[in-house]
């Protein structure tokens, strides 16, 4: 079953409502009077359907065109000019901001290790969990092959490991977790979160790593049938301590997020960027309800809204990027 494929085609289908308005009597060229373009990061997609949906509630003038497609593509793509708005799920490079980025911070979640429900040493992992020195050594040193290497026990049962093929920020906040960066990555290259999720889903020797609203089903707030998060052995004692073990549902691993208990990364900020220049009315009006009005939503879709401190930094960021004092 093409499981993740269904989800970003019902995703897609609500997108295509908001992004095509109905017309009628005065709703005349909606498709270019107050057109925004968005693309980038898959941690941010659904997140981002949300609001445009909600946002066009209160202004029906407005149409959207956006696109997932990795970080990579977003920062690209709005440094080009080719899109308002690129979603970033990554921190900013320094030669980014050289060229001209604006990222605003507008929700924060994380990067999870993932690992297919019919592994045979399932109730060891989840007894023990694998602490992120053994995690490096498996996916930055390749010096770690086999399972039972990560558990501390006899036998030689391969680890099938999986990475992303796109520049992306899961593949990149996961890296700088483990101290590299997405190149240094091993593992079998997979395009996309859906694509990544699947691949595991699919293989019962498989180590991958997803954003966290494409490791759970948004529905449920449980993991994806066949998909187990990877639990950390933080204080490397060999062993899943209680206040270790937040992995079970998403609104767990969230209070564990805001609580500090998992680290960052691979919890991360997101960002929505824009180049820094005049922006559009339409654009500037956008980003201001999101951060406002637009975090109210976060917690719904499965994302930690901004704490008030960073959403007035992010105003007055916003502010002077539109030309105002």
């Amino acid at each position: 079953m093409l499981f993740f494929t269904i989800i970003i085609f019902l995703i897609g289908a609500q997108l295509r409502q908001a992004v095509h308005p109905p017309s009628g009597p005065g709703q005349k060229n909606l498709a270019q009077k107050g057109r925004i373009s968005i693309s980038g990061a898959w941690a941010l997609y659904p997140l981002m359907v949300l609001w445009v949906e909600e946002y066009r509630k209160e202004n029906p003038s407005h149409s959207f065109d956006l696109q997932a497609g990795g970080a990579g593509k977003g920062m690209a793509e709005v440094l080009a000019g080719l899109v308002d708005i690129g979603m970033v799920s990554r921190e900013i490079y320094p030669e980014e901001l050289g060229r001209g980025a604006l990222p605003l911070a507008v929700a924060r979640d994380a990067v999870v290790g993932t690992v297919n429900s019919n592994n045979p040493l399932l109730p060891t992992i989840l007894k023990r969990g694998i602490s992120p020195e053994l995690l490096k050594a498996a996916y930055l040193e390749g010096t770690v092959r086999f399972w039972e290497e990560l558990l501390g026990l006899p036998g030689k049962t391969p680890i099938n490991l999986y990475t992303r093929s796109d520049a992306c920020g899961a593949a990149e906040t996961w890296a700088a977790f483990l101290g590299g960066h997405q190149e240094d990555l091993k593992g079998i290259a997979i395009f996309g979160d859906p694509g990544l999720a699947e691949a595991v889903r699919r293989d019962p020797l498989a180590l991958g790593f997803n954003n966290l609203n494409f490791a759970f089903n948004p529905k449920t707030t449980k993991p994806h049938e066949g998909l187990v998060i990877l639990p950390l052995d933080l204080n490397q004692n060999g062993q899943l301590e209680t206040e270790e073990n937040f992995y079970q549902d998403r609104n767990q691993l969230m209070a564990a997020i805001s609580a500090g208990l998992y680290p960052s990364p691979p919890a991360r900020k997101l960002y929505l960027v824009v180049k820094k220049s005049y922006l559009r009315p339409e654009v500037f009006s956008f980003l201001s309800w999101v951060l406002m009005k637009g975090q109210n939503f976060n917690e719904k879709a499965g994302y930690l809204p901004l704490d008030p401190e960073t959403v007035t930094e992010e105003k007055q960021k916003l502010k002077l990027a539109g030309g105002l004092e």
